[in-house]
């Protein structure tokens, strides 16, 4: 499994019992969609390796207890500690309306009430304090806060997000 065709859901953050079992701080705010899971993808340097879990039951809030099968020992917990955990993108819940995943909205034009086509959005940038939609605007970036009060509409069928933004925020980049 690639990684791209994946989602993060989680890390794994600790062992529970001297039998192998590991705690997952899921990355989620609706924990209960992933307590009946067969199996997960487990990051374990560049590649996914898939495992398969016995048993698993929620665990203070959004947290995962887990017994992978053939992880029976603190040092066979120990060798995945710390190990991010994914799944394929086909299982991710269906969103409507006007929330989208960050993967899903790559590509989509945005267009702003006041200035019209901004640009195709090419990555978000989750890593600053606020997320931000990163638009190539024929070679020149341009970067737009995901704030919910700029985005008006998400148009799924014509790849479009429809913004509202301060008057002079595009014009500082053009």
């Amino acid at each position: 499994m690639r990684k791209e065709d994946c989602f993060y859901l989680g890390k794994i953050v600790t062992k529970y019992s001297f039998k192998g079992e590991v705690v997952i701080k899921l990355d989620t705010d609706e924990p209960e969609l992933y307590k009946e899971m067969e199996s997960v993808y487990v990051e374990i340097g560049a590649n996914l390796v898939p495992f398969f879990i016995d048993k698993s039951s929620l665990h203070k809030g959004n947290q995962l207890r887990v017994q992978f099968e053939d992880v029976y020992s603190e040092e066979e917990a120990d060798a995945i500690l710390k190990c991010g955990i994914y799944l394929p993108n086909t299982m991710l819940p269906k969103l409507t309306g006007d929330k989208f995943y960050y993967h899903e909205v790559i590509g989509f034009t945005v267009v702003d009430a006041n200035f019209g086509e901004v640009g195709t959005i090419v990555h978000i940038n989750d890593k600053a304090a606020q997320p931000l939609f990163e638009i190539d605007r024929d070679g020149t970036e341009i970067f737009i806060p995901m704030v919910d009060d700029f985005i008006k509409k998400v148009d799924r069928e014509n790849k479009i997000i429809q913004v509202e933004t301060p008057e002079g925020l595009i014009a500082l980049y053009i």
